[in-house]
């Protein structure tokens, strides 16, 4: 079975955005593959965080993760701290990877403006952590989006010089995994930018915690145009587009049809049916992640175990990969 990777920060407040982009199509790949889904937390510390809250956020996404419909029974789910072999790997891969690969990172260059000599290596470093992650676990394919492409072209990169170094065929050049259009959510308040748990509004975007009262309210507040009925345009009529987007997905329906049964519905009707929709999908993984969060010590079980049957498969990996370059140890 195709052997998947991805990870997911531990920034907290998972959103709409999140969960259609991303955790939906995990939920999916679970039946069809070998998942292994990682908070990563080693990432996140790329830049300054408060450590309870960090511990927090941890147990909210993977609370979020579960509430969506990952089980643990059917793949991986852990943290990436606790799997030490990260760290390592990323050491050694270090040792194969050129500066002027990171120098083209666009990420980097985009976190870290005009203040680039004081950003921290780990945040330049970022990609070859990543890298790791999933050649850690000889991952084959990832789930990305627009931008995380650039970094896994790197580990296809690295892999590749890990492997001329040695002249073997270790490490796999793991592939992207595409689920058709992405789905792309937009803030609630500005259908230009993406949904975004930094947003200064709370009604710019849904929050998987969010319960029904608070969907439908925000939903009725979302921005709109002044043109009559709706119209799928994204370049012209943004804010009706991501409205229209939304829903298709909610629905699992092509956003053309979405749009075509709506034609000429005026937006007060639309955000009524759009809300229906969304607490009847959403509500439940509110409620249920208020439920596992209210029991810390069934996330701290998932995620222990998770990480034992991480390490039941770097361990043995990385084991190989010191072996082939020559260190000496167990």
């Amino acid at each position: 079975m195709k052997r998947v990777f991805s990870g997911v920060q531990p920034t907290g407040n998972l959103h709409l955005g999140n969960y259609l982009g991303a955790i939906k199509n995990w939920v999916a790949m679970q039946r069809e593959y070998d998942c292994l889904y990682c908070i990563v937390d080693l990432h996140a510390i790329t830049v300054p965080q408060v450590p309870g809250e960090l511990t927090d956020n941890t147990r909210e996404v993977t609370a979020g993760l579960m509430a969506a419909g990952l089980d643990p029974a059917s793949c991986i789910i852990f943290n990436q701290s606790r799997v030490s072999g990260h760290a390592e790997l990323a050491w050694l891969l270090n040792c194969f990877t050129p500066l002027g690969w990171l120098n083209r990172m666009t990420q980097f260059k985009e976190k870290a403006g005009k203040r680039r000599d004081s950003a921290l290596l780990g945040l330049y470093a970022y990609p070859v952590l990543m890298t790791a992650d999933i050649l850690l676990y000889h991952a084959s394919a990832v789930p990305v989006g627009e931008d995380q492409k650039q970094h896994l072209e790197l580990s296809r990169d690295i892999a590749g010089a890990f492997n001329r170094a040695y002249d073997v065929d270790f490490f796999p050049l793991p592939e992207p995994m595409i689920f058709g259009a992405a789905t792309r959510v937009m803030s609630l308040r500005d259908g230009r930018r993406k949904m975004s748990k930094s947003d200064g509004s709370d009604y710019a975007r849904i929050n998987l915690t969010d319960d029904a009262d608070t969907l439908a309210l925000k939903i009725k507040r979302a921005k709109t145009d002044s043109e009559p009925g709706l119209a799928f345009d994204p370049e012209r009529r943004p804010e009706a587009a991501n409205l229209l987007s939304i829903y298709a997905a909610l629905a699992d329906e092509p956003v053309e049809r979405v749009a075509a049964e709506h034609t000429g519905m005026g937006f007060a009707d639309f955000k009524g049916r759009l809300a229906d929709l969304a607490i009847e999908t959403l509500s439940p993984i509110a409620a249920r992640m208020r439920e596992l969060l209210a029991d810390p010590a069934y996330i701290e079980e998932v995620l222990t175990d998770g990480a034992e049957r991480a390490h039941a498969i770097a361990d043995a990996n990385l084991a190989r990969a010191r072996q082939i370059m020559g260190l000496l140890g167990d």
